[in-house]
């Protein structure tokens, strides 16, 4: 390789690399989690799924709104979750619709 080449190599790859470090970390970037519930399915749930059960997978039944799921940080009110009353995940616990 010529002096030419060795130095433009050397600044795309700076380049590159300074880019890469300004960009944002997201929350499933850095593996920040959030329970969500209302998503998790029967007997998949990863704690407390209300009064008489101990913890995971003690959820009776699918979309269970008082049974939770760990999921990455910011993605739980995009999750589908058929038996909520906005039809996703929610941060709180929730009665089930019907």
């Amino acid at each position: 390789m010529n002096q030419k080449a060795t130095a433009a190599a050397l600044a795309i790859a700076l380049g590159t690399a300074m880019t890469i470090a300004a960009a944002p970390a997201s929350a499933a970037d850095t593996g920040a989690q959030e329970k969500c519930f209302g998503v998790a399915l029967k007997g998949k749930n990863d704690c407390k799924a209300g009064p008489g059960t101990s913890c995971a997978g003690s959820s009776t039944k699918d979309y269970q709104g008082n049974a939770w799921k760990s999921v990455p940080a910011g993605s739980c009110e995009q999750t589908a979750s058929p038996k909520s009353p906005t039809g996703h995940g929610q941060l709180a616990a929730f009665k089930e619709k019907a």
